[in-house]
């Protein structure tokens, strides 16, 4: 039986810039594969500049910004990695915000450095992951327990370490978007990730 995320909306919330490109752009089209509609989200408007590593890669059209993005529309929440995006998507507000809303009623699926803005939500207590080692102690300090697995499921949690655990995270990922009834009825076939000018 095939996957599908029919009518299923889901948020990918980044910074606007530092995001690990494949950490964003691999999940976006495994959930536009499987029927979903995904919709990028971050504190500004106008683009989001994602890298290879270190090496400048493309912009990407930022479709709502953390301020105006309503968390109840959504049927589940991707964060991607990427050092700085992770760290400056932490210090803004409206995303930890919409975080915490949106991560308290929904599967959230996250990679990398992506789980530090849910140390600000509070959102991990009691809840198993895996990220990048580094952040190891940030996210027992925040009361969870972390392994080191090319991806772990923990409820509606799903959680990987490096842009290498990619095609293990997106079928997880997909598996977990799959289980709820979605939040309302989505339009279209899902929006391509194409890069902005």
């Amino acid at each position: 039986m095939t996957t599908t995320l029919e009518n299923r909306r889901i948020a990918f919330v980044v910074a606007n810039e530092g995001i690990e490109q494949a950490e964003l752009v691999e999940p976006w089209n495994a959930v536009v594969a499987a029927g979903g509609r995904p919709e990028l989200i971050a504190p500004e408007p106008g683009s989001a500049r994602a890298y290879h590593h270190l090496d400048p890669g493309d912009s990407f059209t930022v479709d709502h910004t953390t301020a105006d993005a309503d968390p109840s529309r959504y049927d589940g929440l991707v964060l991607p990695g990427g050092v700085a995006n992770a760290d400056r998507l932490r210090t803004d507000a409206d995303a930890v915000d919409f975080v915490r809303n949106l991560a308290a009623r929904a599967p959230v699926a996250v990679i990398c450095h992506g789980p530090w803005i849910l140390v600000e939500a509070g959102a991990l207590t009691d809840r198993t992951l895996t990220s990048w080692p580094s952040l190891r102690t940030d996210l027992e300090n925040a009361g969870a327990h972390w392994v080191d697995e090319q991806v772990h499921v923990d409820g509606a949690l799903v959680s990987s370490r490096k842009p290498d655990d990619l095609p293990a995270f997106c079928e997880r990922m997909v598996d977990a978007f799959a289980q709820p009834e979605p939040a309302v009825p989505a339009h279209g076939s899902g929006a391509s990730l194409g890069a902005s000018t």
